[in-house]
C-alpha cells in the first residue's frame, strides 16, 4: 500500500497483520450515537458508518493497549526499520504537505514576533522533519511511541517523548504550531486527542493535520480494497467529519487541501497525472490536509 503526497510521490505504508485482539463496541467518536450501518468489508475486519453524523470507524474496536502495542513490543523493531527505510520519501511528502498548508506564511508571521517559535510534531517518527525545522530556527519537540523516538533522541539529539500525547503532560499554551501527519486515524480517541492539542496550543495558533480522505475518488471507487482501509486505521475521516471534529472542539478551519487522484499502477501515467491535478483542484484527493486555528486571542 502506498500513500501519495501532493506531487504524487509514493512510499510504502506500515500495516500490522490482521490479528485477534481484545475489542469492544463503542459509541461514535464524533457524535456519540450508537446506530451504524456497514461501510467496508475488508479481509479480517470491517468498518461501519455512523447513521447520525457519517463518521466511518472500525467498530467493535481494538482496545488502546492492543493498538499501542503494535508499535512497541513484538513489532517495534520492524516498525523502526520501516521508518528508516521510508524516512526520505516521507520527509518530502511532509514538506510538500506543509507547503500546501501555508507553512511559509505561518513561519513568517510567527518569527516576526518570536525568534524561535515552539513546534510539536506528534507521531514524529525518526525526527527528520523536526531536524529540518530546528535548522530553520524552530524550538522543536516531538512525540513518538515507537522505538523511532530513541533513534531521534540518540542520532539527532531531539527532544522526543516516547509517550502518547495525553501522557506527556505538556503545560497549557506550550506550542505555537502543532503538526500531526497520518496519525489521527490510528487513535482510539480522536476527540480526546484534538482536545489535548487545543489545550497545549497558544490561543490563535495553527494545527496542521493530514490523514486519508474517505470522501475522495479512490475510496469511493475501491471501497474495501482502498489502500487506506487497513487494520491499523481505526477511523476513516472525510473532509466533513474531520472538520466537524475540529470545529466542535474549538478550532476554526482555515484551509483544506486534498491530493492523489489515482494510485500508481491504477492507470497510465498521463491519465494519472490528469487525475492528480483534478483531485487537487476540485478537492476529491486520496489524502487531505486541514489547517485549523485554535479559537481565542
Amino acid at each position: 500500500m502506498k500513500p501519495e503526497g501532493p506531487a504524487g510521490r509514493t512510499l510504502k505504508t506500515w500495516s500490522t497483520p490482521v490479528q485477534r485482539e481484545n475489542s469492544k463496541t463503542i459509541p461514535c467518536a464524533l457524535c456519540g450515537a450508537l446506530s451504524f450501518r456497514p461501510q467496508f468489508s475488508c479481509e479480517g475486519f470491517s468498518y461501519v458508518r455512523c447513521l447520525r453524523c457519517g463518521l466511518v470507524q472500525m467498530n467493535p474496536q481494538p482496545e488502546k493497549t492492543a493498538v499501542t502495542g503494535r508499535y512497541q513490543a513484538g513489532h517495534g523493531d520492524d516498525y523502526l526499520s520501516y521508518e528508516l527505510a521510508n524516512e526520505g520519501p516521507f520527509l518530502r511528502l511532509q514538506e510538500l504537505g506543509l507547503k500546501d498548508g501555508g507553512f511559509d506564511e505561518i513561519e513568517a508571521e510567527l518569527k516576526a514576533k518570536i525568534p524561535s517559535p515552539r513546534v510539536l510534531d506528534i507521531g514524529c517518527a525518526t525526527g527528520a522533519l523536526l531536524d529540518k525545522l530546528r535548522r530553520r530556527g524552530w524550538d522543536c519537540t516531538g512525540v513518538e511511541i515507537s522505538p523511532a523516538a530513541n533513534y531521534a533522541r540518540r542520532e539527532r539529539s531531539l527532544n522526543v517523548l516516547g509517550l502518547p500525547l495525553e501522557d506527556c503532560r505538556f503545560p497549557s499554551a506550550s506550542f505555537h504550531l502543532v503538526l500531526a501527519s497520518h496519525l489521527i486515524e490510528h487513535l482510539n480517541d480522536p476527540a480526546g486527542f484534538v482536545d489535548e492539542v487545543r489545550r497545549i496550543l497558544v490561543p490563535g495558533s495553527p494545527f496542521l493535520i493530514t490523514t486519508p480522505n474517505i470522501s475522495g475518488f479512490q475510496a469511493r471507487l475501491l471501497r474495501g480494497r482502498w489502500r487506506s482501509a487497513i487494520f491499523d486505521h481505526l477511523y476513516l475521516f472525510s473532509v466533513k467529519t474531520l472538520s466537524r471534529l475540529l470545529e466542535d472542539r474549538g478550532f476554526e478551519i482555515q484551509r483544506v487541501r486534498t491530493w492523489g487522484g489515482l494510485a500508481a499502477g491504477l492507470a497510465p501515467r498521463p491519465l494519472k497525472n490528469l487525475a492528480d491535478r483534478a483531485a487537487k483542484s476540485f478537492g476529491f484527493g486520496d489524502v487531505m490536509l486541514i489547517r485549523a486555528r485554535k479559537n481565542g486571542s
